[in-house]
Protein backbone atom coordinates (compact mmCIF):
# COMPACT_ATOMS: atom_id res chain seq x y z
CA UNK A 1 0.00 0.00 0.00
CA UNK A 2 1.43 3.37 -1.03
CA UNK A 3 2.07 5.90 1.71
CA UNK A 4 0.14 9.13 1.69
CA UNK A 5 1.90 12.48 1.50
CA UNK A 6 1.28 13.13 5.21
CA UNK A 7 2.73 9.73 6.15
CA UNK A 8 5.81 10.28 4.01
CA UNK A 9 6.29 13.73 5.51
CA UNK A 10 6.03 12.33 9.02
CA UNK A 11 8.52 9.58 8.16
CA UNK A 12 11.09 12.05 6.82
CA UNK A 13 10.42 14.38 9.72
CA UNK A 14 11.32 11.63 12.20
CA UNK A 15 14.52 10.85 10.28
CA UNK A 16 15.72 14.39 9.57
CA UNK A 17 14.58 16.35 12.63
CA UNK A 18 17.49 15.21 14.87
CA UNK A 19 19.98 16.44 12.25
CA UNK A 20 18.18 19.76 12.10
CA UNK A 21 18.37 20.18 15.88
CA UNK A 22 22.14 19.66 15.96
CA UNK A 23 22.92 21.53 12.74
CA UNK A 24 23.36 24.98 14.41
CA UNK A 25 26.35 23.67 16.36
CA UNK A 26 28.05 22.32 13.24
CA UNK A 27 27.32 25.51 11.31
CA UNK A 28 28.86 27.66 14.06
CA UNK A 29 31.80 25.27 14.42
CA UNK A 30 32.35 25.28 10.67
CA UNK A 31 32.43 29.09 10.49
CA UNK A 32 34.34 29.88 13.68
CA UNK A 33 36.30 26.65 14.23
CA UNK A 34 36.94 24.53 11.15
CA UNK A 35 37.41 27.33 8.62
CA UNK A 36 39.98 29.27 10.73
CA UNK A 37 41.85 26.01 11.34
CA UNK A 38 42.00 25.15 7.65
CA UNK A 39 42.94 28.71 6.73
CA UNK A 40 45.71 28.69 9.34
CA UNK A 41 47.05 25.47 7.82
CA UNK A 42 46.97 27.09 4.38
CA UNK A 43 48.78 30.22 5.56
CA UNK A 44 51.42 28.14 7.37
CA UNK A 45 52.62 26.91 3.97
CA UNK A 46 53.40 30.45 2.86
CA UNK A 47 55.99 33.12 3.44
CA UNK A 48 53.50 35.82 4.30
CA UNK A 49 53.67 39.22 5.94
CA UNK A 50 50.67 40.18 8.05
CA UNK A 51 50.45 43.67 6.52
CA UNK A 52 51.27 42.58 2.98
CA UNK A 53 49.04 39.63 2.17
CA UNK A 54 49.35 40.25 -1.58
CA UNK A 55 53.08 39.50 -1.47
CA UNK A 56 52.67 35.99 -0.04
CA UNK A 57 54.69 33.19 -1.62
CA UNK A 58 54.16 29.45 -1.31
CA UNK A 59 57.09 27.70 0.41
CA UNK A 60 55.55 24.35 1.34
CA UNK A 61 56.80 22.99 4.65
CA UNK A 62 59.63 25.52 4.90
CA UNK A 63 58.15 27.17 7.99
CA UNK A 64 57.87 23.82 9.75
CA UNK A 65 61.43 22.85 8.85
CA UNK A 66 62.78 26.14 10.19
CA UNK A 67 60.64 25.89 13.29
CA UNK A 68 61.43 22.31 14.26
CA UNK A 69 65.08 22.05 13.24
CA UNK A 70 66.60 25.54 13.22
CA UNK A 71 64.76 27.63 15.82
CA UNK A 72 66.06 27.30 19.41
CA UNK A 73 63.70 30.03 20.58
CA UNK A 74 60.71 27.84 19.71
CA UNK A 75 62.00 24.90 21.73
CA UNK A 76 62.80 27.23 24.60
CA UNK A 77 59.20 28.45 24.47
CA UNK A 78 57.88 24.88 24.37
CA UNK A 79 60.02 23.96 27.38
CA UNK A 80 58.63 26.94 29.29
CA UNK A 81 55.11 25.92 28.27
CA UNK A 82 55.52 22.37 29.58
CA UNK A 83 57.11 23.65 32.79
CA UNK A 84 54.22 26.04 33.44
CA UNK A 85 51.73 23.30 32.58
CA UNK A 86 53.19 21.08 35.30
CA UNK A 87 53.36 23.94 37.83
CA UNK A 88 49.76 24.99 37.22
CA UNK A 89 47.68 21.92 36.36
CA UNK A 90 48.74 19.59 39.18
CA UNK A 91 48.39 22.18 42.01
CA UNK A 92 45.05 23.33 40.59
CA UNK A 93 43.52 19.87 40.79
CA UNK A 94 45.00 19.04 44.21
CA UNK A 95 44.04 22.38 45.79
CA UNK A 96 40.57 22.21 44.22
CA UNK A 97 39.98 18.75 45.68
CA UNK A 98 41.06 19.92 49.14
CA UNK A 99 38.97 23.09 49.05
CA UNK A 100 35.91 21.25 47.77
CA UNK A 101 36.30 18.70 50.57
CA UNK A 102 36.40 21.47 53.16
CA UNK A 103 33.41 23.31 51.69
CA UNK A 104 31.45 20.07 51.64
CA UNK A 105 31.64 19.89 55.42
CA UNK A 106 29.32 21.69 57.81
CA UNK A 107 31.03 25.04 58.18
CA UNK A 108 29.60 28.31 59.40
CA UNK A 109 29.11 30.66 56.47
CA UNK A 110 30.00 27.99 53.93
CA UNK A 111 27.65 29.53 51.32
CA UNK A 112 29.68 32.74 51.51
CA UNK A 113 32.91 30.81 50.91
CA UNK A 114 31.34 28.83 48.08
CA UNK A 115 30.30 32.03 46.32
CA UNK A 116 33.77 33.48 46.88
CA UNK A 117 35.39 30.58 45.05
CA UNK A 118 34.22 31.87 41.67
CA UNK A 119 35.34 35.47 42.17
CA UNK A 120 38.96 34.95 40.99
CA UNK A 121 37.69 33.30 37.82
CA UNK A 122 35.42 36.19 36.82
CA UNK A 123 38.12 38.77 37.52
CA UNK A 124 39.85 40.24 34.47
CA UNK A 125 43.03 38.34 33.65
CA UNK A 126 44.76 41.66 32.94
CA UNK A 127 43.88 42.98 36.39
CA UNK A 128 45.00 39.75 38.06
CA UNK A 129 48.34 39.76 36.24
CA UNK A 130 49.07 43.42 36.98
CA UNK A 131 48.29 42.95 40.69
CA UNK A 132 50.39 39.79 40.95
CA UNK A 133 53.25 41.52 39.13
CA UNK A 134 53.17 44.12 41.92
CA UNK A 135 52.97 41.44 44.61
CA UNK A 136 56.03 39.73 43.16
CA UNK A 137 57.92 42.99 42.69
CA UNK A 138 61.63 42.89 43.50
CA UNK A 139 61.93 46.06 45.58
CA UNK A 140 58.50 46.73 47.07
CA UNK A 141 56.60 43.48 46.50
CA UNK A 142 54.49 42.04 49.29
CA UNK A 143 55.84 38.53 48.69
CA UNK A 144 59.45 39.62 49.18
CA UNK A 145 58.42 41.58 52.27
CA UNK A 146 56.92 38.44 53.83
CA UNK A 147 59.93 36.34 52.83
CA UNK A 148 62.21 38.89 54.51
CA UNK A 149 60.74 37.81 57.85
CA UNK A 150 62.43 34.46 57.34
CA UNK A 151 65.76 35.91 56.29
CA UNK A 152 65.30 35.57 52.54
CA UNK A 153 66.83 38.26 50.38
CA UNK A 154 65.09 40.26 47.70
CA UNK A 155 64.15 37.88 44.90
CA UNK A 156 63.97 39.24 41.37
CA UNK A 157 61.00 37.12 40.33
CA UNK A 158 61.17 38.20 36.69
CA UNK A 159 64.89 37.57 36.22
CA UNK A 160 65.16 33.80 36.78
CA UNK A 161 63.47 30.91 35.05
CA UNK A 162 62.34 29.08 38.19
CA UNK A 163 61.25 32.26 40.00
CA UNK A 164 59.30 33.66 37.04
CA UNK A 165 57.58 30.32 36.44
CA UNK A 166 56.62 30.16 40.11
CA UNK A 167 55.12 33.66 40.02
CA UNK A 168 53.15 33.04 36.82
CA UNK A 169 51.95 29.66 38.10
CA UNK A 170 50.70 31.36 41.28
CA UNK A 171 48.54 33.68 39.16
CA UNK A 172 47.02 30.84 37.16
CA UNK A 173 46.42 28.60 40.17
CA UNK A 174 44.79 31.44 42.14
CA UNK A 175 42.50 32.29 39.24
CA UNK A 176 41.28 28.81 38.29
CA UNK A 177 41.35 26.70 41.46
CA UNK A 178 37.95 27.94 42.62
CA UNK A 179 36.36 27.04 39.30
CA UNK A 180 37.48 23.42 39.56
CA UNK A 181 36.64 23.33 43.28
CA UNK A 182 32.99 24.16 42.54
CA UNK A 183 32.84 21.36 39.96
CA UNK A 184 34.20 18.89 42.52
CA UNK A 185 31.91 20.24 45.24
CA UNK A 186 28.79 19.73 43.13
CA UNK A 187 29.82 16.14 42.47
CA UNK A 188 30.68 15.48 46.12
CA UNK A 189 27.17 16.47 47.14
CA UNK A 190 25.77 13.79 44.84
CA UNK A 191 27.66 11.01 46.65
CA UNK A 192 25.23 9.10 48.96
CA UNK A 193 25.94 9.74 52.63
CA UNK A 194 25.23 6.06 53.31
CA UNK A 195 28.61 5.19 51.76
CA UNK A 196 30.43 7.35 54.32
CA UNK A 197 28.28 5.97 57.15
CA UNK A 198 29.14 2.42 56.16
CA UNK A 199 32.82 3.32 55.93
CA UNK A 200 32.67 4.87 59.40
CA UNK A 201 31.17 1.68 60.81
CA UNK A 202 34.04 -0.24 59.19
CA UNK A 203 36.53 1.98 61.01
CA UNK A 204 37.63 4.18 58.10
CA UNK A 205 38.89 7.60 59.16
CA UNK A 206 38.09 10.86 57.38
CA UNK A 207 41.29 10.89 55.31
CA UNK A 208 40.79 7.25 54.31
CA UNK A 209 37.19 7.97 53.27
CA UNK A 210 38.38 10.89 51.15
CA UNK A 211 40.93 8.84 49.20
CA UNK A 212 38.97 5.56 49.11
CA UNK A 213 35.47 6.90 48.41
CA UNK A 214 35.44 10.55 47.37
CA UNK A 215 38.34 10.66 44.94
CA UNK A 216 37.47 7.43 43.06
CA UNK A 217 33.85 8.55 42.63
CA UNK A 218 35.04 11.92 41.30
CA UNK A 219 37.09 10.34 38.52
CA UNK A 220 34.92 11.70 35.64
CA UNK A 221 35.08 15.22 37.09
CA UNK A 222 38.83 14.96 37.74
CA UNK A 223 39.38 13.85 34.14
CA UNK A 224 37.26 16.74 32.87
CA UNK A 225 39.03 19.34 35.01
CA UNK A 226 42.47 17.98 34.14
CA UNK A 227 41.81 18.12 30.41
CA UNK A 228 40.26 21.60 30.64
CA UNK A 229 43.18 22.86 32.75
CA UNK A 230 45.69 21.29 30.38
CA UNK A 231 44.24 22.88 27.25
CA UNK A 232 44.15 26.27 28.98
CA UNK A 233 47.59 26.12 30.55
CA UNK A 234 49.25 25.01 27.33
CA UNK A 235 48.01 28.26 25.74
CA UNK A 236 49.14 30.76 28.37
CA UNK A 237 49.49 34.19 26.80
CA UNK A 238 48.14 37.07 28.90
CA UNK A 239 49.95 36.13 32.12
CA UNK A 240 53.51 36.01 30.72
CA UNK A 241 52.78 38.93 28.38
CA UNK A 242 51.64 41.28 31.16
CA UNK A 243 54.04 39.97 33.80
CA UNK A 244 56.82 41.99 32.19
CA UNK A 245 55.09 44.92 30.43
CA UNK A 246 57.10 47.12 28.14
CA UNK A 247 58.60 47.19 24.69
CA UNK A 248 60.05 43.66 25.08
CA UNK A 249 56.96 42.09 26.65
CA UNK A 250 56.54 39.59 23.81
CA UNK A 251 59.96 38.05 24.45
CA UNK A 252 58.97 36.84 27.91
CA UNK A 253 61.83 38.39 29.83
CA UNK A 254 65.32 39.59 28.93
CA UNK A 255 66.50 36.02 28.28
CA UNK A 256 63.12 34.59 27.17
CA UNK A 257 62.99 32.80 30.52
CA UNK A 258 59.18 32.74 30.69
CA UNK A 259 58.19 33.04 27.04
CA UNK A 260 55.52 30.45 26.29
CA UNK A 261 54.70 28.98 22.88
CA UNK A 262 51.58 31.16 22.64
CA UNK A 263 53.65 34.22 23.50
CA UNK A 264 56.24 33.25 20.86
CA UNK A 265 53.39 32.95 18.37
CA UNK A 266 52.28 36.44 19.36
CA UNK A 267 55.81 37.79 18.90
CA UNK A 268 56.21 36.30 15.43
CA UNK A 269 52.75 37.23 14.21
CA UNK A 270 52.08 40.64 15.75
CA UNK A 271 55.53 42.01 16.52
CA UNK A 272 57.46 40.73 13.49
CA UNK A 273 54.37 40.35 11.23
CA UNK A 274 55.50 36.92 10.02
CA UNK A 275 52.01 35.51 9.58
CA UNK A 276 53.05 32.28 7.89
CA UNK A 277 55.58 31.39 10.57
CA UNK A 278 53.17 32.19 13.39
CA UNK A 279 50.51 30.02 11.72
CA UNK A 280 52.93 27.09 11.73
CA UNK A 281 53.56 27.70 15.44
CA UNK A 282 49.80 27.71 16.05
CA UNK A 283 49.30 24.32 14.39
CA UNK A 284 52.23 22.70 16.17
CA UNK A 285 51.01 24.12 19.48
CA UNK A 286 47.53 22.73 18.78
CA UNK A 287 48.97 19.27 18.12
CA UNK A 288 51.15 19.47 21.25
CA UNK A 289 48.13 20.52 23.32
CA UNK A 290 46.11 17.55 22.08
CA UNK A 291 48.98 15.17 22.87
CA UNK A 292 49.45 16.54 26.39
CA UNK A 293 45.69 16.54 26.99
CA UNK A 294 45.56 12.91 25.85
CA UNK A 295 48.40 12.06 28.21
CA UNK A 296 46.56 13.80 31.06
CA UNK A 297 43.45 11.80 30.25
CA UNK A 298 45.33 8.49 30.25
CA UNK A 299 46.91 9.30 33.62
CA UNK A 300 43.74 10.47 35.38
CA UNK A 301 41.57 7.64 34.06
CA UNK A 302 43.75 5.18 35.98
CA UNK A 303 42.11 6.32 39.22
CA UNK A 304 40.48 3.24 40.72
CA UNK A 305 36.71 3.19 41.05
CA UNK A 306 36.17 -0.23 42.61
Amino acid sequence: MALTFAERRQKWDVKLSPFGFISPYFLIFGVFGLFPLLYTAFVSLQKRNLIDAEGATFIGFGNYEQLLFHDPYFWNAMGNTVSLWLLTTIPQILFALGIAHLLNRRLRGRMFFRMGMILPNITSVAAVTIIFAQLFGRDFGLVNWVLSWFGAGQIDWQAGTASSHTAIAAMVVWRWTGYHALIFLASMQAIPSSMYEAATLDGAKGWQQFWRITVPLLRPQIIFSTVIATTGNMRLLAEPLLFNPGTAAATGGSDRQFQTAALYLYEQGFAKYDFGYSSAIALILAVATMLVAGLSYLVTRRIQTD
